[in-house]
């Protein structure tokens, strides 16, 4: 586990994926250290729903934050663990996972969950639609990035 000053640091904005061995996907992606909350999400939910393919990309880059910022994801999570479950009770167990991180760090989170059998017949990460958040529309947004960065 990261310590929480690490956890919370600004990191380049990139995307990310784990995938257990799937014939299909891309081998298991190392950790980077210049990406401690992507690498947090990634292993809490890795070891909560021990997911047959993971993806962690970080959406901050689409929203009005510093440059680097780790503030705004989207995950993709098949695990075996969500059979039978509605999808409320799934999110809930990915919001538990990362209560920490949720209560501290990231703003948004976006989460997609399916079962082996629902990514089986549709292997698709939904699209995240353009940030119309407040800050769109705040005249004063460039001043507090600044000062965020100072």
């Amino acid at each position: 586990m990261l310590p929480s000053v690490l956890r919370c640091a600004r990191s380049a904005s990139t995307r990310l994926a784990l995938h257990r061995p799937l014939a299909h996907f891309r081998p298991h992606m190392a950790p980077d250290p210049s990406r401690p909350v992507e690498s947090s999400i990634r292993t809490k939910l890795t070891d909560a729903l021990q997911p047959d393919h993971l993806e962690v990309h970080n959406e901050s880059h689409m929203h009005a934050v510093p440059p680097g910022s780790e503030s705004h994801f989207r995950v993709l999570v098949v695990s075996s663990q969500f059979e039978g479950l509605p999808l409320i009770k799934r999110h809930r167990l990915v919001n538990e996972a990362l209560k920490e991180e949720l209560s501290t760090c990231v703003h948004a989170l976006a989460i997609q969950t399916k079962t082996p059998e629902q990514w089986g017949s549709n292997p698709n990460l939904a699209k995240s639609p353009p940030c119309m958040g407040g800050s769109r529309g705040d005249p004063t947004v460039e001043e507090k990035l600044k000062a965020g960065r100072d």
